[in-house]
């Protein structure tokens, strides 16, 4: 009998429906000459931070802000300056509270890296975390991700 072969896990860009462009940058490199780890966490932030800061998303209700929880990154290729990338986001999960994506970068049609992220809904007054609101909840159904069922939170 053969053993099952392992499904690809590798992410497609199309499957993550908010996008956004950016550069490589020189300070970028570390001295083995490919993009350091540790930048790759500003990548993952700027795909974040553009979709939830952005007014015209209204992800962030006035007296509320965002803070970020967990961020767990798998590295799968080098990256090298110079060089263009493709950042992906998509909404896999809704807590009461939080939200999880799925990140991903791209570079050339390879994925150089991907993330789960979780970020909580914070009260600024009080610096608790706040239930996420209806309004909100309809906001993030454009950036769920492709081929995943995202719930509601339940109301426990």
């Amino acid at each position: 009998m053969n053993a099952p072969s392992r499904l690809d896990t590798t992410p497609r860009l199309e499957d993550f429906p908010f996008r956004l462009s950016d550069n490589v940058r020189f300070g970028d490199l570390d001295p083995n000459q490919h993009v350091n780890n540790a930048v790759y966490a500003t990548y993952f932030e700027t795909g974040r931070v553009t979709l939830m800061k952005l007014p015209q998303y209204g992800l962030t209700p006035p007296g509320l802000a965002w803070i970020m929880v967990r961020l767990d990154m798998h590295f799968r290729a080098e990256l090298h300056w110079p060089n263009t990338i493709e950042l992906g986001l998509g909404v896999v999960k809704l807590g009461r509270t939080s939200v999880t994506f799925e990140q991903v970068v791209f570079s050339e049609g390879t994925c150089i890296a991907s993330a789960i992220s979780v970020g909580v809904l914070l009260d600024e007054a009080t610096r608790r975390p706040a239930p996420l609101t209806a309004e909100v909840i309809e906001k993030f159904r454009p950036w769920h991700k492709r081929g995943i069922e995202v719930a509601p939170p339940s109301a426990s």
